[in-house]
Parts: C-alpha cells; sequence; structure tokens
C-alpha cells in the first residue's frame, strides 16, 4: 500500500508540474484561471495522499483550508477576468 500512495505522490506533483507549465505558457487568461484551480485541486490531493502515506490525521485540516483557498483564489480571478478588478470600489460621484 506504501509503493501506491509513493506512486500516488510522485503522479501528482508531476500533475502539478505540468499545470504550473500552464499557468506560465497559458494562451489565454481562462486556461490560467483553470489551471490554478487544478494545481489547487493537486495540491490538496498531494497532501491528503502524504497525509495517509505517513498514517497520520493531522493534514486533513490543511486539505480543507487549502479546498477553502483554492476555491477563493478562482473566484477571485474569475472576477478579475469579468470586471478588470476584485473588489468593488466606492462610487466617486455623489447624489445630492
Amino acid at each position: 500500500m506504501q509503493t501506491v500512495l509513493l506512486i500516488s505522490m510522485i503522479l501528482l506533483a508531476l500533475a502539478i508540474g505540468g499545470c504550473l507549465y500552464r499557468v506560465l505558457k497559458g494562451p489565454s487568461i481562462a486556461d490560467r484561471i483553470a489551471a490554478l484551480d487544478t494545481i489547487g485541486v493537486n495540491v490538496a490531493a498531494e497532501v491528503a495522499v502524504a497525509g495517509a502515506y505517513m498514517r497520520s490525521t493531522a493534514y486533513f485540516e490543511l486539505v480543507l483550508l487549502i479546498g477553502i483557498l483554492a476555491f477563493l483564489g478562482t473566484v477571485a480571478l474569475a472576477r478579475y477576468m469579468e470586471r478588470g478588478r476584485v473588489l468593488n470600489a466606492p462610487d466617486d460621484s455623489t447624489d445630492d
């Protein structure tokens, strides 16, 4: 079982490397956003497999945190792609 987990960690590391290439060389911003989201999922899976490899449940909270941060990052990047900014700026106009 340890061999299967070790091979899984190696394959996940290769997948992260492929996604990192897409983030750096992606032809469009949508490709880069999808690659960043996939990196977040792969990192969470890597931590989960590493926790199983070490037979420790201490890493599963980290998996949840990585998943939440990856989701928030994807939402922020999608908003930037749609609107050109992430946060809503207050209007400078005053209606008297």
